[in-house]
């Protein structure tokens, strides 16, 4: 009678039965890589997937639990979520300023300040400080936030009851932040329908033209606001003050010209 074998080990050459090689401990079925998961043939000592050295004692496919490099892509995910959602979280609570004070400057900085809950407050309110929301973060380079917050101080500047100068120029610097120099360039145009001496409605058209590079339209912008610069300041309409840092900045911009 021929005597029947087993299965040939393909890294010693035993004869046996089972998962692994009795003689050396091989495997004796196909296994997974645990680099890339590709399968293995019995005995083979590199991945033909990844290239990586594969053992003796690799695992049989079919019980084979993910290893450490199966559940690296997941880990590095989990970890960049959770930074993004904690500069976020820290963004939104360390950047929200305050209203500021009746004679408090644009540009001035100021100390942290408790968020408040602008659905309490008037139509008007709640738009300055959405506009302010927005300024500050473009004044710290934060464009998510100005993307983020324009559309709704435009959307509080619609659903005021009634519109002064002053708030049709924060519209218009709201304007500019969304590329929208046309717009920014007709607010600014109904600032001088209505006051026609008025700093801010050239201060519009000339922050529009800027960014529009329409040269000869800011050239305008600057010789009118210069024109009647002394007899507002000295007019002392409490918006010049509020607003002294952008006006000056104005003034000097249009001193050099374009």
């Amino acid at each position: 009678m021929t005597e029947t074998t087993g299965p040939t080990c393909p890294a010693c050459g035993a004869t046996g039965a089972g998962n692994f090689c009795a003689n050396c401990g091989a495997p004796m079925k196909d296994t997974m890589c645990p680099g890339c998961g590709a399968a293995l043939s019995a005995g083979a000592r590199f991945c033909r997937g990844c290239g990586g050295g594969v053992g003796a004692g690799a695992t049989p496919a079919a019980s084979a639990p993910p290893g450490p490099a199966d559940r690296r892509p997941w880990i590095v995910a989990g970890t960049a979520m959770a930074a993004v959602l904690a500069l976020l979280l820290f963004t939104v609570a360390r950047s929200e300023p305050g209203l500021p004070p009746p004679a408090a400057e644009e540009g001035a900085p100021g100390g942290d300040v408790a968020v408040p809950d602008i659905s309490q407050m008037t139509p008007r309110e709640r738009f300055d400080r959405l506009y302010q929301r927005v300024l500050s973060a473009s004044q710290l380079g934060d464009e998510a936030t100005v993307t983020r917050f324009t559309p709704m101080a435009l959307a509080a500047f619609q659903m005021l009851d009634s519109v002064d100068t002053d708030a049709r120029y924060h519209a218009a610097v709201l304007r500019v932040h969304t590329g929208d120099a046309d717009a920014a360039r007709a607010l600014g145009d109904t600032i001088v329908a209505r006051e026609p001496t008025h700093l801010f409605g050239y201060m519009a058209r000339g922050t529009s033209a800027r960014w529009r590079k329409d040269e000869p339209a800011l050239r305008q912008a600057y010789q009118d606001f210069l024109k009647h610069y002394e007899a507002e300041m000295k007019a002392n309409r409490p918006e010049y003050a509020e607003h002294k840092f952008s006006v000056e900045e104005f003034r000097k911009a249009a001193e050099r010209g374009p």
